[in-house]
């Protein structure tokens, strides 16, 4: 639920543009909650942007042919290709969009973590290994023993080695999904430590958010988001993609 400050929702006090209502800058979770709304809502416009710059620019023109040889070269293909290399931009930088708007919507992650997680999140490095599955899609997620959202506690380097040792607290698991009567020795610890090259986690710092992927079979992630920017558009393709998940078997 968004915070309220003498019934102003900060949430959509940002949205909206409206000024802080009096005494809103002592405080301290209503003025963090407004801050992180503002700098999701910088990333959605410029991305609403990005589609209507894509839209709006015309075609090249077509080269006049070449003087009339054995066969002669058709533009079409040319044109085609660029409508579909424009219309798949538009339809990427939509997607993008639409999900982190249904996070912003709802809510989800607001407060004074989401301002260090937003830090956080510029620098996260992203990784699947998952032949070339994408993470969040029902296909991933069939196959995979833990996706779970935590944070980092501790974050240690080995001596001498570019290794991070990252111990993370689970706040929140999609995979296993076990309902709470029948978890017993069947839900993750909560507590969950990870051996990984600092290059693919690059800045992450105790009391970041994390989001994780791992694969059946395999001890270490081959997925991580760090910093609730990064992390809010992978939440919207996970629990859009659990039903269909569910589903499948993994092969």
């Amino acid at each position: 639920m968004s915070t309220e400050h003498d019934g102003a929702d900060a949430l959509m006090t940002a949205i909206t543009g409206e000024p802080l209502p009096p005494g809103a800058r002592e405080d301290a979770a209503f003025l963090a909650e407004h801050r992180a709304a503002e700098a999701d809502l910088a990333v959605l416009r410029e991305q609403l942007g990005l589609i209507g710059h894509a839209l709006a620019e015309p075609p090249p023109a077509t080269p006049a042919p070449e003087p009339a040889r054995s066969v002669r070269p058709s533009p079409r293909p040319r044109r085609r290709a660029f409508s579909l290399a424009l219309g798949g931009l538009a339809v990427a930088a939509a997607a993008s969009v639409m999900a982190g708007m249904g996070w912003l919507m709802s809510g989800g992650g607001t407060g004074a973590a989401d301002s260090s997680g937003l830090d956080a999140g510029s620098s996260a490095e992203k990784q699947s290994d998952a032949g070339g599955v994408a993470f969040g899609s029902a296909r991933y997620l069939a196959c995979s023993r833990l996706v779970a959202e935590g944070e980092a506690t501790a974050v240690e380097r080995l001596p001498g080695t570019t290794t991070l040792r990252i111990t993370l607290s689970l706040t929140r698991v999609y995979l296993p999904e076990v309902p709470e009567e029948d978890a017993k020795g069947s839900k993750p610890d909560k507590e969950q430590v990870f051996v990984v090259d600092e290059n693919v986690v690059p800045g992450i710092r105790a009391g970041d958010p994390v989001l994780v992927g791992v694969p059946r079979g395999a001890d270490q992630p081959d997925f991580w988001a760090v910093g609730e920017r990064q992390i809010a558009l992978e939440r919207a393709m996970v629990t859009a993609s659990l039903p269909e998940a569910g589903k499948l078997t993994c092969g």
